[in-house]
C-alpha cells in the first residue's frame, strides 16, 4: 500500500538524519485541503524538540531528502504550516488503483488477510426471549453484524452469536404473564403486562403448565426475534442457550477452574470472585449464601465456553452494561486469558424523532417501539445505514422522516443514488454497444479531470479504511467513506459527460472504466454495512 511506502520513506529519512522516532509518531492522515496533497504527516512536529530541531526546518530537510529519490507512487513532497509534510500521489498510481478495483471486483476489492484466520466470536443483540426486539436493540444489531462483515473482509474467521437468556426469574415471570393473559387473570407483580404479551398469549395452546408456557414463550420470542433480524439481513451462526450450560455442568466446571486458579474464596456462606485482584473495584459474589448463582456466574461460564471456540471475543452491549465490563474482564483474566482477548463495545442510546418530536411509543402496541416497525416504515437499507452513520460510543438522533424520504439529504438515498447514476451511464453505453469493455483497452492517462481524480483518490483509500475500521471496530468509517465517494460520483456525473457526441471515444472508454471502478467501490462498501446497491431509485 502507498501508505506503507510513505511511512517507510519517512522512517528512513529520520534514521539518516539521526532523529529517533517510534512507529506511533509516524502518523498519516488525509488533509482536508486537497491542495496540500493526498497524505500528510506531523512527524517533524512530534520529533523535532527532542532531536534539537526547529519543526519546520526538520520537515523541510525530510521533504528534500525524499524528493531527491521519490518512492514509487509519490509525485511530490512539500511542507506546509509549522512543519506538516505533505505527499501528492502520482496519477499513474491512482490509475493502477482503478485497474485493481476492476480486476478484483465486488467480491475482493478492499479485502486483505491481516486477520490470518484468527477465530473471532462476535456476540451481539442477546435480548431476553421475553418479547420482540425493540428500538434499543437496533443499534447493536446493525453494528455487530457490520463488524462481523468487516472482520471477515480482512481475514478473520468470524462467528456471529446470540446469547439466549432462557433461564431465571425473568423467564418464569414471562411464562406466568402469558398464562395470566390466557386465562384472563391478573398478571403477577413485576410480570410482563405489555400489549404484545396479551397478543402472543392468544397464540399459545391451552392447558400448558408453567414449564410448558416457558418453553413455548421462549421459542415464540426467539422465532419473532429471528424473523425481525432477518428483515435487515442479520443471520446468526449460533443461538447459544444459557439453560444448556446448566444442563451440561459448565457452570460447575467454571467454578472449579476459578478455585484451582486461586481466584475465588468462601466468606459468609457465599462464594466470591477475587475480581479486585484483576482491576475491578471490589470482589463479586458468584454463589449466594442460599446456593443460588448470581447473574454473573453463568455469564462467566458462557465466556469460558466461547474461549473454547474462539481466540478473540467481541461483546456488543447496551449502555446499561457499562459497569459490568470490569468484572467480566477480571473473570476472564482469572481464568487465564489475556486482557486483549476480550473486547467489549458499549452502544450509546439513540433518540428517534418524527416530525421534529421524539418518538417513545409504538403505533402498534403503545408500550415499546419495535425494531420490526422501524424496518417496515423506512426499509432495511435505511435502518442499517442510519444506525451506522456515527460511532456507537456517541448518542445519536435518528430522524425517521428523513430516513424514509427520497431526497439527497437522506444519507442512504444519497449513496444509493450515486450507484444508480453509474448504472444509468452503463445502461446507456450498453444500448450503444460500447459497454462492457476491457480496462486494458482504455487509455487511463486521459483521466486527469479533478472530478475523475477525486473518485480515484477515494478508491485508493478504501483498503486502508477497511483495515482501520477493522482495527478500531468502527463501521461508521466505512459510512463516511461511502458518502465521500458518493459526493465524488455526483460531482463527476454533473461535470463530466461519459457518452455523447462531444466526448471523444478514447475518453468515453476511459471514463467507462472509471465509473465501473466507482460502482465496485460503492457496492463493496455498502456490502460491508449490509446495505444494497439498487440500479435505480
Amino acid at each position: 500500500m502507498i501508505t506503507e511506502t510513505i511511512t517507510s520513506s519517512l522512517s528512513k529519512a529520520l534514521e539518516d538524519l539521526g532523529v529517533s522516532s517510534s512507529p506511533t509518531q509516524i502518523n498519516l492522515e488525509q488533509p482536508a485541503n486537497k491542495d496540500h496533497g493526498d497524505w500528510s504527516s506531523n512527524v517533524a512536529l512530534a520529533t523535532a524538540k527532542t532531536a534539537g530541531w526547529v519543526p519546520r526546518e526538520l520537515a523541510m530537510k525530510i521533504a528534500e531528502m525524499i524528493n531527491s529519490d521519490l518512492p514509487s507512487g509519490v509525485e511530490s513532497v512539500s511542507v506546509a504550516g509549522p512543519g506538516f509534510i505533505n505527499f501528492a500521489v502520482s496519477p499513474e498510481w491512482l490509475h493502477h488503483v482503478l485497474q485493481v478495483a476492476i480486476e478484483q471486483g465486488t467480491t475482493e476489492f478492499g479485502k486483505t488477510d491481516i486477520g490470518h484466520g484468527k477465530r473471532v466470536n462476535v456476540e451481539f443483540v442477546s435480548a431476553n426471549p421475553t418479547g420482540p426486539l425493540h428500538a434499543g436493540h437496533a443499534r447493536g444489531a446493525c453494528y455487530g453484524d457490520s463488524i462481523a462483515n468487516i472482520l471477515q473482509a480482512v481475514g478473520f474467521d468470524v462467528q456471529r452469536e446470540f446469547y439466549v437468556n432462557d433461564r431465571g426469574l425473568q423467564m418464569s415471570l414471562f411464562a406466568e404473564s402469558l398464562l395470566a393473559f390466557k386465562s384472563g387473570s391478573i398478571v403477577p407483580e413485576n410480570g410482563y403486562g405489555g400489549a404484545y404479551v396479551e397478543e402472543w398469549s392468544r397464540e399459545m395452546p391451552n392447558g400448558l403448565s408453567i414449564q410448558g408456557a416457558l418453553d413455548w414463550g421462549c421459542k415464540y420470542a426467539i422465532d419473532d426475534q429471528r424473523q425481525t433480524l432477518e428483515m435487515i439481513g442479520i443471520v446468526f451462526d449460533s443461538w447459544f442457550s444459557e439453560r444448556s450450560m446448566v444442563d451440561s455442568g459448565a457452570i460447575e466446571k467454571t467454578m472449579a477452574d476459578l478455585e484451582n486458579n486461586n481466584a475465588s474464596y468462601l466468606e459468609d456462606g457465599a462464594t466470591w470472585l477475587k475480581s479486585s485482584d484483576y482491576g475491578d473495584d471490589k470482589d463479586r459474589v458468584l454463589v449466594k449464601s442460599d446456593g443460588e448463582f448470581t447473574y454473573l456466574t453463568p455469564d462467566v461460564a458462557y465466556h469460558r465456553d466461547k474461549f473454547s471456540r474462539a481466540d478473540w471475543l467481541i461483546n456488543v452491549w447496551g449502555a446499561d452494561h457499562h459497569g459490568y465490563i470490569a468484572r467480566m474482564e477480571a473473570a476472564m483474566e482469572a481464568l487465564g486469558h489475556e486482557a486483549e482477548q476480550l473486547t467489549v463495545t458499549i452502544t450509546q442510546l439513540v433518540k428517534l424523532v418524527r416530525s421534529g418530536e421524539e418518538v417513545r411509543l409504538s403505533k402498534r402496541h403503545g408500550d415499546i417501539i419495535e425494531l420490526r416497525e422501524i424496518v417496515e416504515e423506512i426499509g432495511p437499507d435505511a435502518t442499517r445505514f442510519m444506525y451506522l452513520l456515527q460511532s456507537v460510543d456517541t448518542k445519536q438522533t435518528f430522524d425517521l422522516d428523513l430516513a424514509a424520504s427520497k431526497v439527497m439529504d437522506n444519507p442512504v438515498f444519497y449513496v444509493q443514488m450515486a450507484h444508480a447514476r453509474i448504472r444509468s451511464i452503463q445502461n446507456k453505453a450498453e444500448t450503444l454497444g460500447i459497454w462492457p469493455s476491457r480496462s486494458s483497452d482504455a487509455d487511463l492517462s486521459l483521466l486527469e479531470h479533478e472530478r475523475e481524480l477525486e473518485i480515484l483518490r477515494n478508491l485508493f483509500n478504501f483498503s486502508d479504511i477497511v483495515q482501520l475500521s477493522a482495527r478500531e471496530l468502527a463501521p461508521h468509517k466505512i459510512a463516511v467513506w461511502l458518502r465521500e465517494l458518493a459526493t465524488s460520483v455526483h460531482g463527476f456525473y454533473h461535470d463530466c459527460y461519459v457518452v455523447g457526441e462531444t466526448v471523444p471515444p478514447e475518453l468515453t472508454s476511459a471514463r467507462l472504466q472509471l465509473v465501473e471502478a466507482a460502482r465496485i467501490g460503492l457496492v463493496s462498501g455498502l456490502d460491508l454495512l449490509g446495505v444494497s446497491a439498487p440500479d435505480s431509485m
